[in-house]
């Protein structure tokens, strides 16, 4: 079997934001894991029909923002008190309210560098093609299109059965995207 002949998997199409929702719905609870929705913009509750489970971007962001405060803080413990201990008017090495601009400085840049490569990470970019994009239908999702792509990657994937449990739920059209 070539490559062309191996699908990426079967999208289907449906006519609005509400039958995407139930349609994500019931795809989590047919035991679906690879499944992805395109829609024109964000439908809230979406993440929970699929099943999502929490970002762990804030976490990654927190974690960048106190490492950033404790790195200020020590580098400048270190070089007013340890390193160049000078007394400038009398007054003490370890002056912490000075501290706080180059501290809150150091916070902002490390948990804009964690947000933007934990981002990157975790959505495994660069992605440069997307076997998706071989698909005419799937540019309405920029639009007026809502889309589910249900993966041959998952475990439980074959193609026949995936159209038309998809038409089952309600797919207007659907439509085998080959790898």
């Amino acid at each position: 079997m070539s490559t062309k002949d191996k699908p990426f998997g079967v999208l289907a199409e449906f006519d609005n934001p509400a039958d995407l929702m139930d349609a994500a719905a019931a795809v989590n609870k047919a035991g679906y894991k690879h499944f992805d929705t395109y829609s024109p913009f964000p439908i809230h509750g979406m993440d929970d029909a699929m099943g999502l489970k929490p970002s762990r971007l804030g976490w990654i962001v927190l974690a960048h923002g106190i490492i950033g405060l404790l790195g200020g803080i020590a580098l400048q413990v270190w070089s007013m008190d340890l390193a160049y201990p000078h007394i400038i008017s009398g007054k003490p090495n370890l002056n912490f309210p000075a501290f706080v601009p180059v501290a809150f400085a150091l916070v902002i840049l490390l948990s804009a560098f964690g947000a933007f490569f934990g981002l990157f990470k975790m959505n495994r970019l660069p992605k440069l093609h997307n076997p998706l994009f071989n698909s005419d239908r799937i540019t309405k999702a920029t639009d007026d299109g809502f889309f589910i792509c249900i993966e041959a990657a998952d475990p439980i994937f074959s193609e026949k059965q995936v159209t038309a449990f998809l038409k089952e739920i309600g797919a207007t059209h659907t439509e085998t995207i080959p790898e």
